[in-house]
């Protein structure tokens, strides 16, 4: 199992300097591990064993197996269930009447490790195009102020440079916040567009996966038709078509069994729930951001609690004459600065900004 997960570890490194937050990264690391490492899991013919086995009179089994893998397997959705007292050989794979009985194919098992790596690849977009706007600039104002311990010429040097930096430069930072709220939105449309591109995927089962196997959960044994069963059947049909001696087609129904529809099933009600709770996580963030936008009251409070050893006078000096930009700079540093350094770095901002004409 270490070597199937073993290629995302490099996933799970921890960054020196924070250029984000914690609802951020659920996006570009938390979910991105999770994807990549079901698409490698499903993957795994050592614990999954064939993807496909197909049984039927007449023709190799090999051949059956790479025929119905490639043209599809099917169940019938109204013998899903069975009922006590008929002869319900497979829920799902009895037999039907062409014209009569609904068919249902199952294509998708031939796609999911792809689709996983691909939604993967969509969750880190924000990521990447933060990473490239921001630049490193974090990174730079830092200047190995998260140390705990710093040489004290060096640290006075590094506060004067940082202190300089954001009197040169107030209200020249809104653009660069600008980005981040861009990217933070990409994030919440990612996840919606996600979730209605894995329903598309499974032919409209996805959005109410998870609740209906909760619900399935609570229903008596007589009554329960397995939503895992419908969207993931593990055993199916397949008819293969074949000439006969006199040019004629001949069929023949195989009994199918998909192992690899044990794992998926389970994967993809990990995936419903995680899907939920990040959405709503991500929509509490985006209220939180435009709370943080419109409520100028409230970046002060932010800022107090991120410099809690800081004078509160400083701080709301400092809060009223930053605009968003230069705020969330300075919150971003908060991040990363050693708390006694950056409880210096406000004090000597403040004094810095004390008596200049603000535009």
């Amino acid at each position: 199992m270490f070597d199937v997960f073993g290629s995302v570890k490099g996933l799970l490194k921890l960054d020196h300097v924070c250029i984000d937050n914690n609802i951020f990264r659920l996006h570009y690391k938390a979910t991105v591990i999770i994807l990549i490492a079901f698409s490698l899991l499903v993957t795994s013919r050592q614990y999954i064993g064939d993807p496909i086995d197909c049984i039927v009179d007449e023709i190799p089994l090999n051949v059956m197996d790479t025929y119905c893998w490639i043209y599809s397997t099917f169940t019938i959705p109204n013998r899903l269930t069975g009922v006590a007292g008929k002869d319900v050989v497979q829920p799902g794979v009895s037999s039907h009447v062409d014209g009569e009985d609904e068919v249902k194919y199952h294509k998708y098992y031939q796609w999911v490790c792809f689709v996983l790596f691909f939604q993967a690849m969509l969750f880190y977009i924000p990521r990447y195009l933060w990473k490239t706007w921001e630049g490193g600039r974090i990174k730079m104002l830092v200047l190995d102020l998260n140390m705990p311990v710093v040489n004290e010429q060096c640290k006075e040097e590094r506060k004067k440079i940082l202190v300089e930096y954001f009197r040169e430069n107030l209200h020249r930072h809104n653009f660069y916040a600008i980005r981040f709220f861009i990217c933070e939105f990409l994030n919440l449309i990612n996840v919606f567009g996600q979730i209605y591109f894995m329903d598309f995927f499974l032919d409209g089962e996805f959005t109410t996966y998870g609740s209906e196997v909760v619900r399935f959960t609570e229903m008596e044994p007589e009554e329960r038709g397995d939503p895992m069963a419908r969207v993931f059947p593990k055993v199916t049909k397949c008819t293969f078509h074949k000439y006969g001696p006199s040019g004629s087609v001949q069929k023949f129904d195989g009994l199918c069994v998909l192992p690899l529809n044990i794992v998926n099933e389970k994967i993809y009600v990990f995936l419903w729930f995680w899907f939920i709770t990040l959405t709503i996580l991500t929509f509490v963030s985006i209220l939180y951001r435009l709370a943080v936008i419109v409520w100028p009251k409230a970046r002060c409070y932010l800022l107090r609690a991120r410099s809690r050893l800081s004078n509160h006078e400083d701080i709301e000096f400092i809060a009223d004459k930053c605009q968003i930009g230069d705020w969330f700079v300075l919150y971003q540093l908060g991040k990363n600065i050693d708390p006694l350094i950056y409880k210096e770095v406000i004090v000597d901002l403040a004094a810095k900004l004390t008596g200049k004409d603000m535009v």
